[in-house]
């Protein structure tokens, strides 16, 4: 049985026999303060290439009162298994679909939520990827466009926001009604809706007689936080630089930014009314790394009007095209536009991106970028750093290789030709060939059609006066981590060589080789007869996406000198490489903690600041000898306060190494510094202690056992919102007693009432790597259960569980037999399987890792 899967042979068929034409939907949404089902009435027209074949539609409700095809009652008998099974079409037909469709509290669907300031009901849809089908009848499939039009019936008071721009409702009493406009064509993924008492703050963009409505919104009580004037700027910026760039305006008839709470991910580009996780509503002091990123977060989803809602993949195995695009897309828009505020944005890249990239890259789960998508199934698990990362890598290596000229005059083209339509990878690559003149055939095939990653090398030689004699790269192709699909592969580079001097204490950039590496070695004769510089540093400016490794003297200068790279890309290269090494146990933990507290104190950017400072907790928790982790933990913690004190007042340094220390104080007099900042018997000039960062003195008190819950419900009672009921339960699942882990995952695994971001918060209270004696025996009921879990639960509440509960801190062989017996007995599904296994891939690095740190 099909289930809520689908697969792509269906989807073929199905496209191949239907031309669908327009959805009226209607929703009665007057039930949602109650919660429990809604009335959705669906009416599609679509044409047949085949009278009296038959196929179905995708419905996921807990009932069908009404099924009438072409004014032919349909048996209720025909919805099942997700399906509405559709017999002896006509050449044009009418369906009409009337259903009980669910209120979620997972983030899919139609998800309900309650504010606990308010009281208030709160709604907002997220369809991607196959979710639109738990709120009206559809064919759930990109390829499938058509034309939307919703009317909604909601509560008085409420506001109702779609895709369309919003009229005035109608009617008197309890509830009104909202009769939305039709859509232009469109795939079923990016149709919203959002309604309940938001409140909302407006604006345009006015370019000529060009005039674009803009709305930001969020719930009542976080309106006072909302920054409505730094998204709209960012906006602009986005619409300015698109515009010129895609030479294609922008397609739709308003531009609404929602922020909501619960999502799932960071946002999500439907058509003209994207919506966000309202954690980007601060409502505490943030550094600049966070504006920074959701900046970026709003220029890709402004990306995607274009490359994915005006043009959007045939199928799923297209969907890095839509991923990479837009990341790319937004990066080089914060690079390049007028005014930005992050021209530094490819630092960030290259140190918080393509760290992702790399990651997912070693694992057994790696792919190549163009994935083989069969199913549904496939897809919902392919929201990762290669779909993302990886391939906005490998664009801008394209674009380094075409030219960026010729690249955009090929995205112009491709928007031109294929508006409102559905496109392959090859639809694409022959615009920018066009544009560019290049083959890009044999690119593709080396880059999108293959998984794994290249490591690059350098190879010099140096005569006794300090003159190189000769310089090459060698590459190389690792073997694909074991139950990876294909083989490792080397490829095409286009990189850059820098050559770096120490000039009054900073490393400077004197020269810069820019050249195509192919083959297991290729000759830099550039460099030859060339004294020596400090530092040699290949792939500088981060053109091509390969793991950089240094040559022993560059090396030994990069160690001593990290923070001084006069300019923030270079040190970001050289942390991640740093990072790399510690990873793949070539450079030991305690030696990446050496360079951490050597290079941290003089490096400026905050972004690479809390990427490291991450990493170092992580490497110490995971990589550390376990004889060696206390010293390694403690001295981490000795550096966060002495960094702590010695930052300016009230800088975003400061910030970062207050939060830092709040995760890493263990000895007495830490923890009682935490407690005295908390309860306001001790100060930091400059800090300001408010609800975010108070939160995150208590979690940390509670784990070590110096709070009890009296003290969580004490600062609860402070900060009644949802954020704060979320914050108090990470603290109650992460006391130090056998009896709080019990209680925990009882309350995620044995009962399935959590909401999803309720449940994210005790999975993360719940692991905490200083209580392994308490998390031991969880290993064998994680494996008891996990397969329950999988077959009973949606897919995001279930990828939480499976990822978020398997004992990651339990490095051993034994944690590995014990997933090895459990994948070889359990025969589970294939995504679940995956999520597995990358797990275990986790616990097996960290054992090689220990290994080289002994």
């Amino acid at each position: 049985m099909p289930g809520t899967n689908l697969t792509r042979e269906e989807a073929r068929t199905r496209a191949a026999l239907l031309a669908v034409d327009a959805y009226e939907i209607e929703l009665d949404l007057s039930s949602a303060r109650a919660g429990g089902t809604f009335r959705s009435t669906t009416v599609v027209r679509f044409t047949a290439a085949e009278p009296g074949a038959s196929t179905f539609i995708d419905l996921v409700a807990p009932a069908v009162t009404e099924i009438v095809l072409n004014g032919r009652a349909l048996p209720l008998e025909n919805f099942a298994d997700s399906r509405i099974a559709l017999p002896d079409l006509a050449a044009e037909n009418e369906l009409r679909v009337v259903a009980d469709c669910a209120y979620t509290n997972t983030g899919e669907g139609l998800h309900r939520f309650v504010d606990p300031a308010d009281g208030e009901t709160y709604l907002y849809t997220q369809f991607e990827v196959p979710d639109a089908r738990r709120v009206f009848a559809n064919f759930e499939q990109p390829d499938l466009k058509a034309a939307f039009a919703f009317t909604v019936t909601a509560p008085a008071g409420w506001v109702v926001v779609s895709n369309s721009p919003t009229p005035e409702p109608v009617g008197d009493g309890d509830t009104r009604v909202w009769t939305f406009e039709p859509t232009p064509r469109m795939s079923t993924y990016i149709t919203a809706l959002i309604a309940g008492p938001y409140v909302g703050v407006f604006d345009s963009y006015d370019n000529g007689a060009q005039h674009v409505p803009f709305g930001v919104y969020c719930r009542p009580s976080l309106r006072e936080h909302l920054d409505a004037d730094a998204i709209f700027a960012v906006t602009r910026q986005g619409f300015d630089y698109f515009q010129e760039k895609f030479d294609f305006p922008y397609p739709f008839a308003k531009y609404d930014q929602l922020f909501v709470p619960e999502f799932n991910a960071g946002a999500m580009e439907n058509a003209g009314a994207v919506t966000f996780r309202d954690q980007y509503v601060f409502r505490s002091k943030v550094t600049d790394a966070s504006y920074e990123a959701r900046a970026a977060t709003i220029l890709h989803e402004l990306a995607h009007m274009w490359f994915g809602d005006l043009v959007t993949m045939e199928w799923w195995n297209d969907l890095w095209l839509n991923e990479s695009f837009a990341t790319f897309a937004e990066v080089v828009c914060q690079a390049e536009a007028p005014g930005s505020k992050w021209p530094h944005s490819w630092t960030t890249f290259a140190n918080q991106m393509k760290t992702w990239a790399y990651r997912q890259d070693q694992l057994p789960s790696t792919h190549p970028i163009m994935a083989e998508i069969n199913d549904l199934e496939d897809v919902q698990v392919n929201f990762d750093g290669i779909t993302y990362a990886k391939g906005a890598s490998v664009l801008k290596q394209l674009v380094a290789y075409v030219g960026q000229d010729a690249f955009f005059q090929g995205v112009r083209a491709y928007f031109k030709r294929h508006a409102w339509g559905n496109t392959r990878l090859a639809d694409l690559l022959g615009a920018l060939e066009e544009a560019s003149g290049r083959d890009l055939r044999a690119w593709s095939a080396a880059w999108l059609e293959t998984a794994g990653i290249n490591v690059l090398r350098p190879e010099l030689s140096v005569a006794a006066d300090g003159t190189i004699e000769s310089f090459a790269v060698l590459q190389e192709a690792p073997a694909l981590p074991a139950g990876a699909r294909g083989e490792a592969v080397l490829r095409p580079h286009r990189i850059a060589v820098g050559l770096y001097e120490l000039v009054d204490g900073k490393l400077v950039r004197t020269d810069r080789i820019e050249l195509d590496v192919d083959g297991e070695r290729t000759t830099v004769p550039q460099l030859a007869g060339r004294k020596r510089p400090a530092v040699l540093l290949l792939n500088d400016d981060d053109l091509s996406y390969a793991k950089v490794r240094l040559d022993a003297d560059s090396l030994a200068v990069v160690t001593a000198h990290l923070g001084d790279f006069a300019d923030s890309l270079p040190r970001a290269l050289c942390w991640a490489s740093a990072w790399d090494m510690t990873r793949d146990g070539e450079l030991a933990t305690r030696d990446y903690l050496a360079l951490a507290l050597s290079g941290l104190q003089r490096e400026s950017d905050i972004g690479v600041v809390q990427s490291v400072q991450r990493q170092v907790k992580l490497a110490l928790e995971l990589y550390a000898d376990p004889a060696w982790r206390e010293t390694g933990l403690q001295r981490w913690a000795d550096a966060a306060r002495s960094a702590l004190h010695a930052a300016p007042a009230g800088s975003d340094h400061q910030l970062a190494w207050a939060r830092t220390l709040a995760g890493a104080a263990r000895t007495d007099d830490q923890l009682a510094l935490l407690a005295g900042l908390l309860d306001g018997t001790a100060e930091i000039d400059g800090l300001a202690v408010d609800t975010e960062l108070r939160w995150s003195l208590l979690g940390r008190l509670v784990a070590t056992g110096r709070a009890d819950e009296a003290a969580v419900d004490a600062e609860l009672a402070r900060d009644n919102t949802s954020s704060g009921q979320e914050h108090a339960a990470t603290c109650r699942a992460a006391r130090p007693t056998a009896e709080a882990k019990a209680e925990a995952w009882a309350s995620v695994v044995d009962s399935d009432t959590l909401t999803n971001y309720v449940q994210d918060a005790v999975i993360a209270g719940f692991q905490q790597p200083d209580q392994r004696e308490l998390l031991a025996a969880y290993t064998e009921k994680y494996f008891a259960s996990v397969k329950q879990v999988w077959e009973t639960r949606s897919h995001e509440i279930s990828q939480q569980i499976i990822g978020g509960l398997y004992p990651a801190y339990a490095v051993s062989q034994a944690t590995l037999d014990a997933t090895d017996a459990w994948l070889a007995a359990a025969d589970p599904a294939p995504a679940l399987r995956r999520q597995v296994v990358e797990a275990r891939a986790g616990v097996e690095r960290a054992l090689k890792a220990q290994a080289a740190d002994r």
